[in-house]
């Protein structure tokens, strides 16, 4: 059954004189529910597994259908990405009306800390967060886990040209944030400094205003068929987050196909890789422009760091290994 969560401005403004947390409500679906607790009640589960905080709110329907453990696998710590988000807005209506919701997430999200029978973390670090705001029931941190097919040899570049390539969902605030942030910020310093240099941007659901955007040098093609041929033709994957939480999925995966990802120091929270060892780290225009600088006159250094990285993600990040772990907190879990 598909839930309709599209934001609607009357709706976000009657928010207002509600204590229900807009983040949340827009998820909860009457019909839905009623849906879910006809299952329950016909077919016993020993798990059910809810997948992000935006679910939590059929936890009581859960509970009075059915007997199953409730595992919640939190990608993020939901209100610390929106808190970043908003401190990044210019003081006026907009900052202090997202601050007004990021609260009452907060809220939602501390209160419903107490109904899970297992909070699956994606890192230690946003673990330990949801053991600051008040869980204390049993956790386990849990990253990302990969299976993926290596990429085929590489085209020969003519000259020194080669093309950064920038992939995320654009409906995701983070990502639609930090993409605007590096075009207008970054990429002139960059296309000025290194003009053979290309850019070429993917994303579902990408806006009209970006599809339409005409910078040198920059290429927007809107949602790319296959998300990995996408990456496996770029030099380097851009990942230029200036808030978010959890582990950036893209991220990982343009590391477990050997590709060289420069991010900020906060997109790479969660993921234990060194500058210039497994990947690159800039935090602001001209620590962009200085890594873009290296790996253009470096080239020949790019496949050592893309094989360093796709070796930790082998190591760290190995789907059947996390899986298993998963399945063995489940019995736990399940234990008289």
């Amino acid at each position: 059954m598909a839930v309709d969560n599209e934001i609607r401005p009357l709706d976000a403004f009657f928010n207002l004189f509600s204590r229900e947390s807009y983040h949340i409500s827009r998820f909860y679906c009457r019909e839905y529910a009623e849906a879910l607790a006809s299952w329950l009640r016909e077919e016993p589960f020993d798990i059910v597994h809810l997948e992000t905080l935006y679910l939590a709110s059929y936890i009581p329907v859960i509970r009075a259908n059915s007997k199953a453990r409730i595992v919640m696998r939190a990608h993020n710590v939901e209100s610390e990405i929106w808190k970043r988000i908003a401190s990044h807005l210019p003081f006026g209506p907009k900052r202090w009306y997202l601050r007004y919701l990021t609260a009452k997430l907060e809220t939602f999200e501390r209160a419903m800390l107490g109904h899970y029978d297992l909070l699956a973390a994606i890192t230690t670090r946003d673990l330990d967060a949801f053991q600051e705001m008040g869980f204390n029931g049993r956790g386990l941190a849990l990253p990302v886990g990969f299976e993926w097919k290596p990429c085929p040899p590489p085209v020969s570049a003519q000259g020194n040209a080669f093309s950064i390539g920038f992939i995320g969902s654009l409906d995701w605030a983070p990502n639609l944030e930090g993409l605007q942030w590096f075009l207008k910020e970054v990429w002139p310093k960059v296309h000025l400094a290194l003009p053979e240099l290309s850019l070429e941007v993917a994303g579902r659901n990408t806006p009209d205003w970006l599809l339409g955007l005409r910078i040198p040098g920059v290429n927007v093609i809107g949602e790319a068929p296959d998300a990995q041929a996408f990456m496996c033709r770029h030099r380097v994957i851009l990942a230029p987050l200036l808030s978010g939480g959890g582990i950036r999925v893209k991220i990982l995966e343009g590391m477990a196909l050997g590709k060289v990802v420069l991010s900020t120091a906060m997109g790479l929270e969660g993921i234990p890789a060194r500058d210039r060892e497994h990947v690159l780290i800039a935090d602001d225009p001209d620590g962009f422009v200085e890594q873009l600088r290296f790996v253009f006159y470096n080239q020949e250094e790019l496949s050592e760091i893309g094989a360093r990285a796709q070796a930790l993600v082998a190591a760290d990040f190995g789907m059947h290994t996390l899986a298993n772990r998963l399945l063995e907190a489940y019995r736990n879990i399940l234990l008289p």
